[in-house]
């Protein structure tokens, strides 16, 4: 006596790829706002205005504090991820800057 069991129809789904965003993906900064240019007078403006000495605001920014006083010198300007981490930064802080004001400044 032999007994045969009916095997169970089962369908597996195929497992479709997980795919890394492409150049037309939504970006992560809201389209109202727009990366600002950054150079050593926003930055310094910025830190300045957050109350922040360099060490803090590379520590908040998770860089070296030599990265901030390169900006600040113009040795370097911030590039990719951390230009769009520092707009957002500034505008979460209501960060408003106009370049010529820092001009008049210095006259």
């Amino acid at each position: 006596m032999t007994t045969q069991r009916k095997k169970k129809q089962t369908t597996v789904k195929p497992k479709t790829p997980r795919r890394r965003p492409g150049p037309r993906s939504k970006p992560l900064v809201s389209a109202s706002s727009k990366t600002m240019e950054w150079n050593d007078e926003t930055i310094r403006a910025l830190r300045e205005h957050l109350q922040l000495t360099q060490a803090q605001m590379a520590q908040e920014l998770g860089t070296r504090q030599q990265t901030i006083s390169e900006w600040e010198v113009g040795m370097y300007k911030p590039r990719g991820g951390m230009a769009r981490l520092l707009t957002i930064v500034a505008e979460r802080a209501d960060f408003v800057y106009d370049a010529r004001a820092g001009e008049k400044e210095k006259e």
